[in-house]
């Protein structure tokens, strides 16, 4: 498990690239509403799989599920991502799905960011862990992995990939050719 701090990092991550496919697929509606709400969807849904295993419906706030079971499915936030980026820009209701693409790109966010640690993360059937390190340690890899994809997919997405180009072309020319 990544701590808390990485979770959110990671989620302003998830953010930004739900917020590209949105704006690019086509579900940010009027004045780009469902791009925002995708954002903030996606930083709430970083930290989701954890909060939702509170019962906060009593006072004693414990977990009504055990710890990274059901809220930590792979196929769940997987089918929500598929679902909600299916109807992106084809909903009259285009916050619904725009806010549950974010939602779902931060909670698989959270998931990639516990795969590493020993306890692992039920992706399908049983839990699977990468084993890498312990809970808390090497978070900066996380976010700094996060953030690597949130650039490459954001670049693509808004700027249709002019840097890459542009990067390939300047290492022609280091080569000499």
């Amino acid at each position: 498990m990544a701590s808390s701090k990485a979770h959110h990092a990671t989620g302003f991550a998830a953010g930004v690239i739900a917020a590209a496919v949105v704006a690019r697929v086509g579900g940010g509606g009027s004045f780009h509403i469902g791009v925002l709400l995708s954002f903030v969807a996606g930083v709430a849904g970083s930290t989701a799989p954890d909060w939702l295993e509170v019962a906060w419906w009593s006072r004693a706030r414990r977990l009504w599920i055990t710890h990274r079971t059901l809220t930590h499915w792979g196929v769940a936030w997987g089918a929500l991502l598929a679902v909600s980026y299916h109807w992106l820009g084809r909903s009259g209701y285009f916050a619904a799905p725009a806010f549950g693409f974010g939602f779902a790109c931060g909670g698989l966010m959270h998931l990639l960011a516990d795969w590493p640690n020993p306890l692992g993360v039920p992706w399908v059937a049983g839990r699977h862990s990468l084993k890498l390190w312990n809970s808390g340690h090497c978070d900066l890899i996380v976010v700094a992995g996060s953030w690597v994809v949130a650039f490459f997919v954001g670049e693509h997405f808004w700027l249709h990939g002019v840097h890459a180009v542009h990067g390939v072309s300047v290492l022609r020319f280091l080569k000499g050719g």
